[in-house]
């Protein structure tokens, strides 16, 4: 799956994959992009939600 992050700055989009990333293999921190003209910033992430993550004993919570 790829998600494409939003975020109002660099810190809250870094923040956003790595949440993703303690519950789902992910391809990584990816870099922060800036589109002129538009607010905030832009991430893009794949992640394997039939694989855990980092943070994830596999357990249903």
């Amino acid at each position: 799956m790829v998600l494409d992050i939003t975020a109002a700055d660099e810190a809250t989009a870094v923040a956003g994959q790595a949440e993703l990333e303690r519950w789902w293999a992910t391809s990584g921190t990816a870099p922060v992009r800036r589109v002129p003209g538009r607010p905030g910033v832009s991430v893009r992430v794949s992640a394997d939600l039939r694989r855990p993550g980092t943070g994830c004993d596999g357990a249903p919570s």
